[in-house]
């Protein structure tokens, strides 16, 4: 059985706390990155993160806390990724610690921009990993359901089914069910894909759609998800699994989607910027969107509600327009 040695957190946001409750249910210690020196010096205060998900409490003895990105690579065997995927670029440029030798793991739920690349691909091509050294976490599952204990279903991606095994059996607890899967590439782009079509559910509840409508979009968004997938990553998958279907059916239903709710103000005609300002937390699907879009310029696979989306967001199309034409093309 695969050793995963010492885990560290890198991120401090939702998902980042609730990935380190789930892991210290199992270990006596982490390491944790967080960029911030005042939100340490916070959260140690606390005894809990000062600014997501504060009802969760943490034995602050068993964490080892650091804004050195570095002092973390070093100490640390398994670095679990949980970043704003706009912003991982930007933490790894600080990297001078090799991670050829890590076993990393991406709880991002995004794309890198301007790369164009899932996770995966972005740590191998740039950081030299093996991808049997890169796995990924898979929902459905919200942070704040997982704080709260809720039974939650995670399906660990990798290459190499010992390590996923390995790292599965680490998260599984009473609310926590894990499986694995090799399918890395197709989880992180549902990942992506899923976020865009829980903008498209928001926009249409904020344009006061009802939910007729909105399962028939599910529905086409999952055969959209599908062909997209076959694709760009043709492997033989059921997109009935819960790493699939269910990961969009949350995100485009659930009152914690933020991608939902970023999508719910778009259709209740707040502008882009204000909606990203109000909500204060990063609506993964507005960056999805384009680097989708860039992808399937060179892949030309038929995606109507990615190229609604892309119109309302970056050609600020109205999304009355948008919507009615997208529930033409449906039947």
């Amino acid at each position: 059985m695969f050793d995963h040695g010492k885990i560290a957190i890198i991120g401090g946001g939702s998902w980042a706390t609730a990935i380190a409750k789930i892991v210290l249910n199992k270990t006596g210690h982490i390491g944790w990155y967080i960029r911030r020196d005042d939100r340490i010096e916070d959260f140690i205060r606390l005894g809990h993160n000062p600014a997501y998900l504060t009802e969760v409490h943490f034995d602050i003895d068993k964490i080892a806390f650091s804004n050195d990105i570095n002092k973390i690579a070093q100490a640390y065997d398994t670095l679990i990724y949980v970043t704003p995927s706009p912003f991982l670029k930007n933490h790894l440029k600080k990297l001078r610690t090799s991670l050829q030798d890590k076993f990393i793991v991406t709880a991002i739920k995004g794309i890198v921009p301007d790369n164009n690349l899932v996770c995966s691909e972005y740590f191998h091509q740039a950081y030299d990993v093996p991808y049997d050294n890169i796995a990924c976490l898979g929902g459905p599952s919200h942070a704040e359901e997982v704080a709260m204990e809720r039974l939650s279903y995670l399906t660990i991606g990798c290459r190499d089914k010992d390590k996923a095994e390995s790292f599965a059996q680490l998260l599984e607890s009473e609310y926590i069910k894990t499986k694995t899967s090799t399918d890395v590439t197709g989880i992180e782009f549902c990942s992506v894909l899923k976020n865009v079509y829980a903008i498209a559910v928001g926009i249409c509840s904020g344009l006061k759609y009802g939910d007729n409508f909105q399962a028939v979009l599910m529905a086409n968004a999952v055969s959209e998800m599908s062909r997209f997938l076959k694709e760009v990553s043709p492997l033989e998958r059921d997109m009935m699994d819960s790493v699939y279907l269910g990961d969009l059916l949350v995100t485009g239903y659930s009152k914690f989607s933020r991608n939902r709710t970023f999508g719910t103000m778009i259709g209740r005609g707040y502008s882009i910027k204000s909606a990203q300002i109000e909500m204060e937390m990063i609506a993964e699907g507005f960056f999805g969107t384009k680097c989708i879009k860039e992808i399937n310029r060179h892949s030309h696979v038929n995606m109507p509600i990615l190229d609604a989306m892309y119109n309302i967001l970056y050609e600020r199309t109205s999304p009355q327009v948008e919507i009615k034409l997208l529930t033409d093309s449906f039947r």
